[in-house]
């Protein structure tokens, strides 16, 4: 049992195919960027780079919090999506107008059977990965650089968030502790901690954070561990001295391992991280 829901963890995300075309659904103000982004020591895949802008963005020179997200592909639009979007546009566009809160979302895609490569800081006997620490390597000193210089970002890491589920959960969990200078808000959901027992020692490591925000979110519905393997981190952070008040775990009972569970419970998330009521 425990074995086949690996599998559908693993490889979900990184072998996408289409029975019949979709309609896109990504609103107007979200769009790709041109340039081409290569990770030569990763893969050799061009990774294509989402960019969801405030509604008035081009309306005021006022600067915003940014951001990166994983698996670009289910973040926006239902016609790239595997099996629907998050509708991270749509979400956004409504805390806009009841709170007139903005943020740019960077999302990149993920390399398809490269995923699991790009989302693990540690390699699994039977599932091979263990080059997340390269990826991250390239949000923080390639993709955040240039977005920081083409748009109008408030680029300090109290306004910097990274935001993933599954094994982007795991990476964004990961890229959150290693650079706590870089990132402020962390959102991990459903994150994969059963990959590899490093997280165990990483933990001790690096969670003994005092500015950083940390929100875990789990399903009652995920699958076997799932739920225990969130609360065992939990506890492990907080042994190791991660600032309580800074730290959110929510268990949905009725959550399950998909988008639809995810963005049912984006808004929060985001509400959560940079205290918008």
């Amino acid at each position: 049992m425990k074995s086949k829901l690996l599998l559908i963890v693993v490889f979900a995300l990184g072998f996408i195919s289409f029975s019949q075309e979709k309609k896109s659904t990504s609103s107007k103000n979200v769009s790709i960027i041109k340039k081409e982004f290569l990770i030569p020591e990763l893969n050799n895949i061009s990774h294509k780079i989402w960019v969801y802008l405030p509604p008035n963005y081009h309306k005021t020179s006022k600067k915003y919090p940014v951001i990166y997200m994983h698996d670009a592909q289910n973040l926006f639009d239902n016609a790239t999506s595997f099996i629907g979007e998050w509708q991270v546009d749509e979400t956004l566009n409504s805390i806009y107008e009841k709170s007139d809160k903005g943020f740019i979302i960077v999302g990149i895609e993920n390399g398809g059977s490269e995923r699991i490569n790009e989302y693990t800081p540690w390699k699994h006997e039977k599932y091979g990965g263990g080059k997340g620490a390269i990826y991250i390597d390239f949000i923080v000193k390639t993709l955040k650089p240039y977005i920081d210089s083409e748009y109008r970002t408030k680029p300090q890491r109290k306004h910097t968030g990274l935001i993933g589920s599954s094994l982007g959960g795991l990476i964004s969990y990961y890229g959150g502790l290693k650079y706590p200078t870089v990132f402020g808000k962390i959102g991990a959901l459903s994150s994969s901690f059963w990959f590899s027992d490093e997280v165990i020692n990483f933990t001790k490591e690096y969670g003994n954070q005092k500015k950083l925000k940390l929100y875990l979110l789990v399903g009652g519905q995920e699958g076997e561990n799932v739920e225990e393997d969130t609360k065992k981190m939990e506890k492990l952070l907080l042994n190791t001295g991660f600032k309580p008040k800074n730290l959110k775990t929510k268990v949905n009972p009725k959550g399950q391992h998909n988008e639809a569970f995810w963005k049912s419970e984006f808004s929060e998330v985001i509400n959560w991280l940079y205290k918008i009521k």
